[in-house]
């Protein structure tokens, strides 16, 4: 036909003669028909099939596109009230700070003119800072002259200096209570200003202020989608995962004549810079690329910030079409089977997704209930590692002893280094054991063991730490040991090793000393584990066995509540008991 088409003279001739063709030639013409339609069939359906595709297609990265940004959009709304809520809940932390402070009665004395206990406030305010990670907190008189500071010992104090000047001392002392963020007037280092009146309105005697610095939590954020900043109530950027956008301003409808009113001076005092210039956010994907960056604001509370969570969604965009097109490159091949089978792979992909769903929470729920145990062992391993290989060591000497002994017809002197290669094999077989013991995911049944097998399960664990760092330990009686109780052996291992571990690293300084007693009291029998470390801070110990609560700097606070959890599930208990010096910590089971 396109043949035909390009020559025109020639197609009006055939025409000719096939309307003079003989009678004959009648079949053959409706055959030539017949495949001419089917073709011409064939090529609509081909162009049907094309432009249902086109559509499918077009719908299909429409949809995807769509999808992929509901999907971060709803990621970046829990990741920005994740990040606020932490945010929150250091500000809610450190606001108490000045408050406990200014009731405090020798801060009341000090600013009465009573200087016998500045060196003892001084030293209060230094480790209350070091607790609470602040970088500075001191006190003030009502003319700015600082007369206290946890900082009193450094080169860069603030006793002596006057900080009347700044908006957090003047609001504190006419309000009560003031926040500002500003650069420090000595370390020019960032930080938010927190303050407290002591004293009433009308007799205002001075004003507690802590500083706190973001420095950690800054670094943290470096690792977020896009980008995290905060803002104060004029939209200024004060904290930032990038440096380079703090102290500028975060765009808005009306923000060049609220820039314009700004007073440059009071800005060069606070931020270091007289002239706050907009800032610039970054554009999402590709340059020219039409999507624009995701931006998920979240209210601070109590001191009027917002946090800005930056969010490209150009990747899963990207991710998401190809994955639509290749689906519907597939579906055109499968389009007749899709159609009959649609409803079933759907039925399927859905089985599989919650499948997936429920598997991945078995494992999380799982996960948690190990983690301490794998932590616990993680710590361990490097002791284990040596308590293998001299075992190794020795074995190694005995077979080469013995095949001397036995070139040299020594048999029966032979025979004892092999009982000796088999003695230390067993004890390799037995640490093995009781690592992989310990670090199963299942605790198994509750059975009948006696105390002094999980204490020797423990201590075959610890041993080697320590050896390594000198403690005197103190064991119970074979008697006292032997007392039996029906729990998992694994569970009560694993809170005698988190109790031993604690006390380990509380008395690892020269003479250190842990004591584990046994003592029965009816049908309770106690376990204790004592050291005479530093003990429990007093401020901790009614939330010590919460979630998260930790004296440590490098602890994560997970490991008594889940000993207590342990223990509670069991029908017991672990307790602290209070003690002149060091720590002790109680398990209480029923007897068997």
């Amino acid at each position: 036909m396109t043949i035909l088409c390009e020559n025109p003279h020639k197609f009006l001739a055939l025409n000719a003669k096939i309307r003079t063709r003989p009678a004959r030639d009648t079949k053959g013409a409706r055959v030539m028909r017949s495949r001419m339609e089917r073709r011409n069939l064939l090529l609509i359906a081909l162009i049907g099939v094309f432009l249902i595709g086109a559509l499918a297609m077009f719908g299909l990265d429409r949809t995807m596109r769509v999808s992929a940004l509901e999907e971060t959009r709803a990621e970046a709304t829990s990741d920005a009230a994740i990040l606020a809520a932490g945010l929150e809940s250091e500000l809610n932390k450190f606001s108490l700070v000045p408050q406990v402070l200014a009731v405090d009665p020798e801060v009341s004395a000090l600013l009465a003119g009573d200087r016998s206990q500045r060196g003892v406030l001084n030293q209060r305010l230094a480790a209350l800072a070091q607790q609470t990670n602040a970088a500075a907190i001191y006190l003030m008189d009502a003319d700015g002259l600082t007369l206290a500071a946890s900082n009193w010992e450094r080169p860069d104090s603030f006793v002596g200096s006057v900080y009347g000047f700044r908006d957090y001392f003047t609001d504190a002392l006419g309000n009560g209570t003031a926040s500002e963020f500003a650069l420090g007037t000595v370390s020019r280092r960032p930080g938010l200003y927190l303050s407290e009146r002591v004293g009433t309105a009308q007799n205002p005697q001075g004003v507690v202020a802590v500083k706190v610095e973001f420095d950690t939590l800054e670094r943290k954020w470096r690792d977020a989608k896009a980008g995290v900043f905060v803002t104060d109530a004029d939209g200024i950027v004060l904290l930032s995962s990038n440096p380079d956008w703090r102290f500028r301003a975060a765009t808005s409808d009306n923000q060049d004549s609220r820039l314009a009113a700004r007073d440059p001076a009071r800005d060069a005092m606070r931020f270091g810079k007289d002239r706050i210039v907009p800032l610039a956010l970054p554009d999402a994907g590709a340059a020219g690329s039409p999507v624009r960056m995701i931006e998920n604001i979240q209210p601070i509370a109590p001191i009027d910030w917002e946090l800005h969570l930056l969010t490209d969604p150009a990747p899963r965009l990207s991710a998401a079409v190809a994955n639509g097109r290749l689906a519907g490159v597939v579906g055109l091949g499968v389009l007749g089977l899709l159609a009959a089978g649609a409803f079933v792979w759907q039925r399927r992909r859905e089985a599989r997704a919650a499948a997936q769903l429920d598997a991945h929470t078995a494992v999380l729920r799982e996960q948690l209930q190990q983690a301490n145990r794998l932590a616990t062992l993680g710590q361990i391993t490097a002791g284990l590692g040596h308590e293998i290989r001299q075992p190794l060591a020795a074995m190694r000497v005995y077979a080469e002893s013995g095949e001397r002994l036995i070139e040299a017809q020594r048999h029966a002197e032979a025979a004892g280094n092999f009982d000796k290669i088999a003695g230390l094999a067993g004890r390799i077989g037995q640490i093995t054991e009781e690592q992989l013991q310990f670090s199963r995911r299942s605790v198994g049944e509750p059975k009948q063991i006696s105390l002094a097998e999980v204490i020797d399960g423990s201590l075959l664990l610890l041993r080697d730490q320590i050896r390594q760092k000198g403690i005197s330990l103190t064991l119970p009686g074979a008697d006292a040991a032997s007392a039996a109780v029906c729990a998992p052996h694994v569970q009560l291992e694993q809170v005698l090793v988190n109790l031993l571990q604690n006390a380990l690293q509380a008395a690892e300084t020269d003479g250190g000393q842990i004591v584990v007693t046994i003592a029965a009291d009816g049908p309770i029998i106690r376990l204790s584990v004592s050291d005479n470390g530093p003990g429990v801070p007093a401020h901790l110990r009614d939330e010590l066995f919460q979630p998260f609560v930790t004296g440590k700097a490098e602890g994560i606070g997970l490991g008594l509540a889940i000993a207590r959890d342990i223990m509670r599930q069991l029908g017991g208990d672990l307790i602290h008991e209070d003690m002149e010096q060091g720590a002790r910590f109680t398990m209480i089971m029923p007897a068997a």
